[in-house]
């Protein structure tokens, strides 16, 4: 059975893509196209950061370790969605114009962070092999931390695009939030 669970998982990460390469296809994203594959994308992103995030309390609590051997491609996808999302930005948006982006990300404080936390993610993608973890040890650990500030910062990203306060990016921000809680170890707190 878990032999079929890690291209079972690869298939379903697949299943937003095939999604919108078949609106995008079949002129199916309604009266903004561009508007539609930035959120589409980005909501992805995060949906795939929340789910990496919930690999090791679910190994925690199941005490089952099959969590742990899905979350490196749970992670590839983040960067996936991610990178999609900042292409759609880059590429259709502003069609490879580079002053205005440039702008943007100095000047808007929503896609400096959504920049920084893509910008974040390639060493962790860079270093998500086997080969890699061996290689660095214990400090592939310590880099790997940075899906914390990735997740903060995307989640506040959705939280700053939104003019004024929606119930949707609150969601994500408290859900990652709860995630993030989830993972301090309390014994070890209050040892000190």
């Amino acid at each position: 059975m878990t032999k079929y669970l890690k291209p079972c998982i690869f298939v379903l990460s697949l299943v937003p893509f095939l999604i919108i390469t078949y609106k995008i296809f079949f002129n199916k994203l309604g009266p903004e196209p561009v508007k539609e594959i930035t959120h589409f994308t980005g909501e992805w992103t995060l949906i795939f950061i929340c789910l990496t995030l919930s690999m090791s309390p679910l190994q925690k609590f199941t005490n089952l370790n099959y969590w742990m051997k899905i979350r490196r491609m749970l992670g590839l996808f983040v960067f996936f969605y991610a990178s999609l999302h900042l292409l759609n930005y880059v590429g259709i948006d502003h069609r490879f114009n580079w002053q205005p982006i440039f702008d943007d990300v100095v000047k808007k404080k929503y896609i400096f962070v959504g920049f920084a936390a893509w910008i974040l993610l390639i060493p962790l993608t860079i270093t998500s092999s086997k080969k890699m973890v061996l290689l660095l040890k214990q400090n592939w650990k310590k880099l790997h931390r940075l899906i914390y500030v990735i997740a903060i910062l995307g989640s506040l990203h959705f939280v700053w695009l939104s003019k004024t306060i929606y119930f949707k990016p609150l969601i994500y921000f408290v859900l990652i939030t709860f995630l993030l809680i989830l993972r301090i170890n309390i014994k070890r707190i209050f040892q000190k």
